[in-house]
């Protein structure tokens, strides 16, 4: 049984620290073979007059937005073509690669690529899984497509997976995979 220990200086939410808890218990038991629930993490908090680093009382800093919430939104934001909204989610270098290798490097550019492709598309999620690294975390979404051809014909049930990269709270890379142009060829 695996007992985690943290020591958090006081004043991060209810919801952060339930992310924690949750990214820890992932963390253990995908190296140590405990099942979640024999996966122990105790959380101890501190008041910020009793944690000093550099001679200096410290707050806590505030807490990183959801990973995969942020791509949620930011998918939302897309889908809908408000463009400024989906800014605010993105680093400043970032940049997404299509089946085939094209990479594009702002949402215009995806926009005017896209009006080549489709009438529009929208997305069902059957569900997103963020993974923890070093650098940042890495979510994974996927599901069905579904939309318009240009030439007004219907199209649905389309496979894709989209794999994003955020650091700091903001998304630095979105790779796509999915089964458009094979449904295109046959449709």
């Amino acid at each position: 049984m695996p007992i985690v220990e943290i020591h958090l200086i006081d004043g991060y939410s209810d919801e952060a620290k339930a992310r924690l808890g949750q990214a820890l218990t992932g963390a253990v038991a995908s190296v140590v073979p405990a099942a979640p629930e024999a996966i122990t993490v105790l959380m101890h908090e501190i008041a910020p007059s009793g944690y000093m680093r550099g001679g200096t009382q410290r707050s806590p800093a505030p807490a990183l937005p959801d990973p995969a919430q942020t791509v949620r939104a930011f998918l939302q934001a897309m889908e809908a073509r408000d463009l400024d909204a989906a800014k605010s989610y993105l680093a400043e270098n970032f940049h997404m690669t299509f089946p085939s290798g094209k990479t594009l490097n702002s949402l215009e550019e995806l926009v005017d690529w896209s009006k080549t492709r489709y009438s529009f598309v929208k997305k069902t999620y059957a569900r997103f899984d963020t993974a923890a690294t070093l650098d940042g975390s890495v979510v994974y979404c996927h599901g069905t497509l579904a939309g318009e051809w240009l030439d007004g014909t219907a199209f649905d049930g389309i496979r894709f997976v989209d794999r994003f990269t955020i650091a700091g709270g903001k998304l630095s890379d979105q790779e796509v995979w999915n089964d458009l142009a094979e449904a295109r060829a046959h449709a």
